[in-house]
């Protein structure tokens, strides 16, 4: 039985739709992200498993137990805010053992479980300082720790590495799988940030429009994205419209608009659809995409242009280049030779190329 289970749930408020029909299961010691844009309703989903908001429709079931009703203190639940929410006239201490003082819990055994709590988050010796006194990175260490520190069976975040500096930020993405395999808590995550969800996460719901578009692994949820609108939220990819020409049971003709025909992959379960003059989009990503000089290897899809720019990101380049017909590709080099940054000029004239098995073709 998953610990938590969100049956058919939905919200709304005034004509506005922010949860439509939401099903979802997480499993006990999973790290569960909920991803999508602003105004998608993942927010509003979390705030309805904390009970800072009550669905209009639906079940929420903790560890088998139907939490309508049962107000948010009494759910053996704890949220982490973008804010962090530390009482500023509290030491570090008196804010983690907030939670133990309203449970009753004794003198001593608090010190204890808030000792254990600063060191599970790397702050012990912080204990008598006030959150003015702290960084930023070390405020949300605190407001994780006073989450913690009751062992409630679900851990909610907000958002909250949103205000942390981008340094700041992986180093606390670090933090936080560390310290979620070590005290083996479900947290659900609640961000907008793709590189965060795919590096934080054993699995995403993509959510857009209160609806979940698409639940999986990062890595699937990555390489073979179910529509368009994952394979565009979900990091960099080429959108290329066309058409289907001719497809068997494993590969598909198509005529890109502006390429010509080339080779590909259908999506799971979409084969049957996939009839000639069908149209949709190859979902191709930058860094399947070959450019060279030369002309690619036999067996790749190929085409030719010239590099309209280029984007310098340190470890890799983006290259975008204009095909002959000015449909525009891009593609990604990394930056491995030594004492070279990039390995074309804008208006160099190279060949483009893909394997089959690198785009997946999307109808919706």
């Amino acid at each position: 039985m998953a610990l938590l289970e969100i049956r058919g749930v939905s919200r709304r408020f005034g004509d506005f739709l922010a949860v439509d029909d939401v099903s979802l299961s997480i499993e006990a010691g999973e790290f569960f992200c909920l991803l999508g844009p602003s105004g998608c309703g993942k927010t509003t989903l979390l705030r309805m498993v904390a009970g800072f908001d009550a669905p209009d429709g639906g079940a929420i079931l903790l560890d088998g137990r139907d939490v309508a009703g049962i107000p948010p203190e009494k759910r053996d639940v704890h949220t982490v805010f973008q804010s962090y929410a530390l009482f500023p006239h509290m030491t570090v201490a008196q804010n983690i053992a907030f939670p133990l003082t309203m449970a009753g819990v004794g003198a001593e055994a608090s010190r204890r479980r808030v000792e254990e709590a600063l060191d599970g988050v790397s702050l012990g010796g912080m204990s008598g300082r006030y959150p003015s006194e702290l960084s930023g990175g070390q405020r949300q260490r605190v407001a994780v720790a006073r989450a913690l520190v009751d062992r409630p069976k679900l851990l909610l975040l907000d958002e909250p590495l949103a205000a942390l500096d981008a340094k700041l930020k992986e180093r606390m993405q670090l933090e936080l799988i560390t310290l979620q395999k070590e005290v083996g808590i479900t947290f659900v995550y609640v961000t907008h940030d793709q590189q965060e969800a795919l590096a934080l996460s054993h699995r995403i719901a993509v959510m857009n429009r209160g609806r979940v578009e698409q639940m999986d692994e990062p890595s699937r949820l990555y390489g073979s994205p179910r529509n368009r609108f994952v394979a565009d939220f979900i990091g960099t990819c080429n959108l290329l419209e066309g058409e289907v020409a001719a497809h068997s049971r494993d590969a598909l003709e198509l005529r890109l608009d502006g390429i010509g025909t080339v080779r590909s992959s259908p999506v799971e379960g979409q084969v049957e659809r996939l009839v000639p003059g069908v149209r949709g989009v190859l979902a191709l990503r930058p860094e399947k995409v070959a450019i060279s000089r030369e002309a690619p290897l036999p067996g790749h899809n190929r085409t030719t242009g010239k590099v309209f720019d280029f984007l310098y990101l340190g470890d890799v380049t983006i290259y975008v280049v204009e095909l002959d017909s000015g449909v525009r590709v891009e593609a990604m080099l990394p930056n491995s030779a030594p004492g070279r940054a990039k390995f074309f000029e804008a208006g160099d004239s190279v060949h483009v190329g893909w394997l089959p098995e690198a785009g997946v073709f999307l109808t919706d």
